[in-house]
């Protein structure tokens, strides 16, 4: 289990699930993750900051003129780790 630990990087600070993000880091994301928001496990973040302390959301089915998801962004304690 060290072994496995040692080979994977520590999480970003910032990092969204979106390509067209400047903060998108797809080595980041070939593993699952997990973030813990306010003390819940929430598994459906778009985007989140740990340093600033929010997360990105779909805010329901409400979809923006593109067709992509409208985004709420929920502040609190944000945690990240590795599933």
């Amino acid at each position: 289990m060290s072994d496995n630990a040692a080979a994977t990087p520590e999480l970003p600070d910032h990092l969204s699930i979106d390509p067209r993000s400047p903060h998108h880091r797809p080595e980041f994301l070939e593993r699952e993750i997990g973030v813990r928001f306010n003390g819940r496990d929430r598994f459906d973040v778009e985007e989140y900051c740990v340093s600033e302390g929010w997360i990105r959301v779909a805010a329901g089915k409400t979809m923006d003129r593109k067709g992509r998801p409208l985004l709420i962004k929920l502040k609190g304690t944000v945690e990240v780790f590795y599933r």
